[in-house]
């Protein structure tokens, strides 16, 4: 009977389980009898990019066939299909097959102009995210809605999950360190979803710009059968260098790389997945950076890297993972030979301190800067809970 009753559990269990990471989640996106009658008779603008999809249709295409007004495309950063490298500046652009003006957001035009939302009535935004702070999807999320807020225009965003969004993890973004990788107080891994982010630029107060308050007139159209703790699997690559979920989960602890004179992989086919110098020789894996789509100029190009594969660590063990792992960064730094051409000034605008690099380099332990994360943590924990769209 015992025996009888613990298989029944474990079975109860397992199905729990594959419910919480197999059940069908219906991104907002899908959900059009919510959200068309708010867009009839509007004229439209969309921040999209190829993640923007309706099933295997994007976001544009599925719109303009249901007759919907869209006037003109915002295009975040790697631009509106998604293809050019990190931080390289791209022009404004028509779409000719559909007669669009494809408008960048990023570069020196981060935020739409008084002329660029001109006889626009409702923007929208539908872009995958997979959250973490140095991610500038949610950097244009902000810009945005600081133009919608500044021109009496609704801003409706279409939810998705976030892959990461099951934890929260690093240090507070320091105010003197905002950058357009960084624009808001929040920790690296901040666990919450493209509409839970907005609700909290909202409530914080994030739009105001000197004296004057500003709110968006926001609406959100949610996910169905999402959870912080679902599994879900981007159907497409969010940025040429995030091209599968492993590379998506191990962003959040490799991006430290791009503050350091090593590879974190760029310019290879495992993107986040390695990290390497030509000074680590006493490592015998290899391999070389070359001039790729989406990476034209990767850090050490055409050179020969020794270093750590990690492509390789078990999905299901990143799946749940519960906090950045700083190991590969104390590694690569214990192992490189010459400690003071280890980090370069981009690394403090990654961390949002200066902090974190000086304890490395005094030789503090993980579990000891994890713990003066804790205080800031434990803060942002309870003011996130005010935002949250989703269980927990």
């Amino acid at each position: 009977m015992r025996f009888l009753i613990l298989s029944v559990s474990l079975l109860l269990i397992t199905l729990y389980t594959k419910a919480q990471f197999n059940s069908e989640i219906i991104t907002a996106a899908e959900q059009t009898e919510i959200y068309l009658p708010l867009l009839k008779n509007k004229k439209i603008a969309l921040v999209v990019n190829p993640t923007s999809t309706i099933g295997k249709t994007h976001l544009v295409d599925s719109l303009m066939k249901l007759s919907i007004n869209v006037r003109k495309v915002f295009a975040p950063e790697h631009g509106y299909k998604g293809n050019a490298d990190a931080g390289e500046h791209l022009s404004n652009d028509r779409d000719k097959k559909l007669n669009l003006e494809i408008i960048s957001l990023y570069g020196n035009h981060k935020k739409p102009t008084i002329d660029d939302l001109a006889n626009i009535d409702i923007i929208v935004f539908d872009i995958q995210d997979v959250g973490v702070r140095f991610y500038t999807y949610i950097s244009t999320l902000h810009y945005v809605m600081q133009a919608a807020a500044e021109n009496n225009i609704p801003l409706l965003i279409l939810d998705r999950p976030n892959p990461n969004g099951h934890y929260i993890d690093g240090p507070i973004l320091e105010k003197k360190f905002k950058s357009f990788i960084g624009m808001h107080p929040v920790p690296i891994v901040h666990g919450m979803t493209i509409g839970e982010y907005a609700q909290m630029i909202n409530g914080e107060n994030w739009l105001s710009t000197g004296k004057s308050r500003l709110r968006c007139n926001l609406q959100i159209i949610k996910c169905k059968n999402y959870t912080h703790h679902s599994f879900y699997k981007l159907p497409i690559k969010p940025s040429p260098n995030l091209p599968n979920m492993t590379s998506i989960y191990l962003y959040s602890s490799m991006c430290f790389f791009e503050g350091t004179t090593l590879s974190l992989g760029r310019g290879t086919n495992k993107p986040f997945q390695q990290f390497g110098s030509p000074d680590l020789k006493n490592y015998t894996y290899s391999f070389m950076p070359k001039s790729v789509d989406g990476a034209k100029n990767p850090p050490c190009l055409n050179q020969l890297c020794f270093g750590k594969d990690l492509s390789n660590i078990a999905l299901d063990s990143l799946q749940h993972q519960t906090q950045i792992n700083l190991s590969y960064l104390f590694e690569a730094y214990k192992n490189h030979p010459s400690k003071d051409k280890f980090f370069i000034p981009f690394f403090t605008s990654l961390a949002g301190n200066e902090i974190l690099e000086k304890q490395i380099k005094q030789g503090l332990s993980e579990a000891e800067i994890r713990k003066t994360w804790q205080p800031s943590l434990k803060k942002f924990q309870q003011i996130r809970a005010n935002y949250l769209l989703y269980n927990p």
